[in-house]
C-alpha cells in the first residue's frame, strides 16, 4: 500500500509504503490506544465525576443504578410471587394430607385427637399485599415443621397397621381343610368309642386319607409327634399364648421349628391315633385352655357352622402345647 504525503508549505511530497504486516500493526496499535483513552475518559469522568459529584455524570450515574435496581426488584419480586404460589399450593396439600391421615388413624385404631394438630385459622380476607423475602422464609419453616410431624404420623400408622395386619393372619381363622364342614363340633357328646358322656376338646373335620392339612394361622411348630391319642399331631404355637392342634395325620410334612404360613400345607388326613376313621381333629387353645374352634373360622369367614351343641369354654381342664389330653379327644 502506498500513501503519498504532500506538504504544500515546503512545496514537497513524500511517498509511503505500508506492507499488510505494517497495516495490521499499524490498527492494533491504534485500537489499544482508542482503549486507553476509553479507560482514561471512564475513569476521569465517571468514577471521578461520581466521586466528586459533577451534576450531570451523578445524575447519569444515579439513573444506571436506579435501571438496574428497579430491573432486579422486578426480577425478585417475580420469583417471590412464584414461590408464594408454590407454597399456597403445599398448604393446600398438608390440608389434605391432615384429612387423609385423620382417616388412616381411624383404621388404625387411634383417634385424631391423639395427635397434636397445628392451630386453625381462618377469616374474610381484607387485603392483599405481596410477601417479604422473610414472610416467605417463615411460612417455608413452618411448612417443614408441619411436613416433619406428618412424616412421623405416618411413620406411626404404618407401625400400627403392619402390626394390626400380622396379628390378623396370627389368628387361627383359616379353615384348616378345604370344602369340608366341621362334623362333630366342640363340646360335651356321647364318646363314639365307650358311649359315655365326655368332652370333646376340639372341631372333626371328615376327609378322605392324604387330604392336605392347611395351618390356620401363621406360626412356629412347636410340637411334630406321635401321641397315643391324637396320632400324629403338630402343635403351631401363634404367639401371645395362642396354639393350634392338628391330630390323626397320616403324615406330617413340617417339623418342630419350622415357620410355617397362613394356609400352609403341614400335613394330611389319616386315622392314626384315637379314631375311628379318617378325619382331621383341630383344636385351639388359649393360655392352655381349650377354646371352641368354630368361634374362630366363624370370624374369618373360613368354615360353615357346624352342628349346634353345647359349648363349653372357660371351664375346660387345661392342656399345655405338646402334653397328654384327655383321651376323648379323638373320634
Amino acid at each position: 500500500m502506498h500513501l503519498i504525503i504532500t506538504d504544500a508549505w515546503l512545496a514537497r511530497s513524500r511517498a509511503i509504503h505500508l506492507s499488510g504486516t505494517r497495516l495490521v500493526l499499524a490498527g492494533l496499535g491504534l485500537s489499544l490506544c482508542l482503549m486507553l483513552v476509553a479507560a482514561t475518559l471512564y475513569h476521569w469522568v465517571f468514577l471521578k465525576g461520581a466521586r466528586e459529584g459533577w451534576p450531570i455524570v451523578g445524575s447519569l450515574v444515579r439513573l444506571v443504578v436506579k435501571d438496574e435496581f428497579a430491573e432486579r426488584d422486578r426480577f425478585m419480586r417475580a420469583n417471590l410471587d412464584a414461590m408464594a404460589r408454590r407454597v399456597g399450593e403445599m398448604q393446600a396439600r398438608m390440608v389434605q394430607l391432615e384429612s387423609l391421615g385423620d382417616r388412616v388413624m381411624g383404621l388404625a385404631g387411634m383417634a385424631p385427637s391423639d395427635i397434636q394438630k397445628a392451630d386453625a385459622r381462618g377469616g374474610v380476607l381484607v387485603s392483599a399485599r405481596d410477601l417479604s423475602m422473610e414472610e416467605l422464609q417463615s411460612t417455608l419453616d413452618e411448612l417443614e415443621r408441619l411436613t416433619n410431624q406428618r412424616v412421623d404420623l405416618m411413620t406411626v400408622l404404618e407401625s400400627r397397621l403392619f402390626d394390626q395386619h400380622i396379628r390378623k393372619k396370627m389368628i387361627p381363622t383359616h379353615a384348616p381343610v378345604t370344602g369340608r364342614a366341621p362334623g362333630s363340633a366342640f363340646g360335651w357328646r356321647v364318646d363314639p368309642i365307650t358311649g359315655q358322656s365326655a368332652l370333646h376338646t376340639g372341631l372333626d373335620f371328615q376327609a378322605d386319607t392324604g387330604t392336605p392339612i392347611l395351618a390356620a394361622a401363621g406360626g412356629v411348630v412347636v410340637t411334630q409327634e406321635y401321641h397315643p391319642a391324637y396320632g400324629n399331631m403338630i402343635e403351631v404355637d401363634h404367639g401371645n399364648q395362642l396354639v393350634t392342634r392338628y391330630a390323626h395325620a397320616s403324615r406330617t410334612l413340617v417339623e418342630q421349628g419350622d415357620i410355617v404360613k397362613r394356609g400352609q400345607k403341614i400335613a394330611e388326613v389319616g386315622t392314626t391315633g384315637r379314631s375311628t376313621g379318617p378325619h382331621l381333629h383341630f383344636e385351639v387353645l388359649v393360655q392352655g385352655v381349650f377354646q371352641d374352634p368354630q368361634k374362630f373360622l366363624s370370624a374369618g369367614g373360613s368354615a360353615p357352622s357346624s352342628a349346634p351343641g353345647p359349648q363349653v369354654a372357660s371351664i375346660q381342664p387345661r392342656a399345655s402345647p405338646g402334653q397328654p389330653a384327655p383321651p376323648t379327644a379323638g373320634r
